[in-house]
């Protein structure tokens, strides 16, 4: 996780939006870019922006980033340095210590609800340590959603490099790819696994989508479905950023959730490089 001194200046960052956006916004896709996912040796700097967008990959609109996590090789965890944010996007850059590859996420877990006072709708947002201190004890007709989100990137310094072990939380959607992530080549085919709360995430949606879209007359997404042990495959089509997502779908009509049961909604999202053979 990040230091406090990083925590305590990215809150004090220009306004951004929520890092998980509103159901009604599903068009706009949250992405994590890095300037380059081949860095040519160890102690290299890379520079990442963090935006929502319904144009992969140009910024539109700055995400939060104080919650980013970076494991790298050897059980090695740098942390971001000169982290900026503006409207349209966030930024930071990221010393590679060590040749090797590198995870990078922003990973999110936060609560909202809807509520009454004396009869008027309240809107809250926050984690599970601030709802019993800002939400009332007599608020009415509450309604409690989890929002689970990790949106993460793959770089690697060096041709050669140490082992990076791919943890996984056991919360939430996470992926852990079964080939080397930074060596994805157009023709291909690449192997992912995906987890759901630490369990194989079978008959799992996921979305790829190749970056660029605005100069494209159709989207040109590809729909996958993991089998029953999370697994999927990819066969890139072309050389470029690719954008995988994937995400639980919206919550029953009408369900309502308390803090003790929450409705939770998890979203995962990958930015991929694609390589010319």
């Amino acid at each position: 996780m990040l230091k406090p001194s990083f925590t305590h200046y990215a809150a004090a960052l220009g306004a951004t939006v929520m890092l998980t956006l509103p159901i009604a916004a599903h068009a706009h896709r949250t992405f994590l870019l890095p300037s380059t996912t081949l860095a040519d040796k160890a102690g290299a700097v890379v520079t990442f922006d963090a935006s929502a967008t319904e144009e992969l990959f140009i910024p539109d609109h700055a995400v939060q980033i104080e919650a980013l996590t970076v494991d790298g090789p050897n059980n090695t965890h740098p942390q971001p340095e000169n982290a900026w944010s503006g409207k349209q996007r966030s930024s930071f850059e990221l010393k590679l210590p060590e040749a090797g590859t590198y995870r990078v996420a922003l990973v999110n877990d936060n609560l909202s609800a809807t509520y009454k006072v004396e009869g008027q709708m309240k809107r809250w947002r926050g984690n599970a340590e601030s709802f019993a201190k800002e939400v009332p004890a007599n608020a009415q007709d509450l309604n409690v959603m989890r929002m689970q989100s990790r949106n993460e990137t793959f770089v690697r310094a060096g041709d050669e490099g140490g082992k990076t072990e791919w943890k996984t939380s056991g919360t939430g959607i996470e992926m852990t790819p079964l080939t080397e992530p930074t060596e994805l080549f157009a023709g291909d085919t690449t192997s992912l696994r995906f987890m759901l709360n630490g369990k194989p995430a079978a008959d799992l949606t996921v979305t790829v989508i190749r970056g660029g879209n605005r100069y494209r007359d159709a989207l040109g997404e590809i729909t996958l479905k993991t089998d029953r042990d999370g697994k999927v495959s990819i066969k890139w089509p072309d050389a470029g950023m690719y954008w995988i997502g994937a995400n639980t779908g919206r919550p029953p009509q009408g369900a309502t959730g308390t803090l003790a049961k929450p409705i939770v909604r998890s979203s995962y999202s990958a930015t991929l490089e694609v390589l010319q053979p």
